[in-house]
């Protein structure tokens, strides 16, 4: 039997529902790190395990469909959550059991990273996964986060400048999402300067207002860039579970992940890029 204290303390909940990496950089360790970094309490449902390092991924096996919706029950029937991350999810069906199971259980706030294509180019969702997505997901989502790779393969073309960012985000928003946040780190790195593009929508007055953001930062001198985007995502999240409003939890994530570029520049974590510090 649980005492009852005199006082109780709320902390932020996020859930995180994505991939193992076994290398600890990406996927849900590096999201454990960033929501514990920024004082949240994470929580976590792994769709797949990936023998993964700082070379690339070796392999993947997906998680059966009832023990991803058996972890999903059980942290939201007792701890619940106020924002759910969504990272990796490996095929059309992982997809739908989530999108199911988070329908089931009224989850209002989630900021989906659409992670179809690891950094070291190996696939970790096809066309059918996309596809999958945007009908079951991209409806629900608070929050979409698809860098430049991921952007192109859901809208079938190639976005491949800041130019092209605010006709993409349009096209991205009107599959569903509130918001749509097109990450522009992936251009070419002879390029010192970041522009990454929010568009979302606000409701004044029942009238629906689209607003847009450039968000413009530096890019850090550094090969140690495994996980950020799945750090930035949950670092979303986890301001967003603090009370943030949508376009301060982007900035603050993005200066977040930004600082933990600059403090993992030198780390030697493997024999290929690591990851960014996230206890910075």
């Amino acid at each position: 039997m649980r005492s009852l204290l005199p006082t109780s303390i709320q902390i932020p909940k996020v859930l995180t529902i994505a991939g193992s990496d076994s290398g600890g950089g990406a996927g849900l360790q590096a999201d454990l790190k960033v929501i514990t970094a920024l004082g949240g309490y994470g929580m976590s449902v792994i769709t797949a395990i990936t023998a993964q390092n700082t070379l690339g991924v070796t392999r993947i096996q997906g998680i059966e469909l009832d023990i991803v919706e058996a972890q999903i029950d059980a942290v939201l029937l007792d701890i619940g959550a106020d924002v759910v991350k969504i990272g990796m999810l490996a095929s059309p069906e992982i997809v739908r059991t989530v999108a199911n199971a988070l329908l089931k259980h009224g989850v209002k706030k989630i900021v989906l990273d659409p992670v179809l294509r690891a950094t070291s180019g190996a696939s970790l969702g096809g066309d059918d996964t996309a596809q999958a997505m945007i009908t079951e997901l991209f409806p629900m989502a608070t929050l979409i986060t698809p860098n430049l790779d991921e952007a192109s393969l859901l809208l079938g073309r190639e976005i491949s400048s800041p130019s092209d960012f605010k006709e993409a985000a349009q096209e991205l928003l009107e599959m569903g999402p509130q918001a749509v946040l097109i990450k522009g780190g992936h251009l070419d790195s002879s390029h010192t300067q970041i522009t990454d593009y929010l568009l979302w929508r606000s409701f004044e007055d029942d009238l629906e207002i689209m607003q847009a953001k450039e968000l413009k930062h530096y890019r850090v001198n550094t090969l140690n860039t495994h996980g950020t985007g799945c750090s930035l995502a949950a670092a979303i999240a986890t301001y967003l579970a603090s009370g943030h409003d949508l376009s301060h939890a982007v900035a603050k994530a993005i200066a977040y992940v930004e600082a933990g570029l600059e403090a993992g520049r030198f780390l030697n974590i493997g024999e290929g890029p690591g990851p960014l510090w996230h206890m910075h």
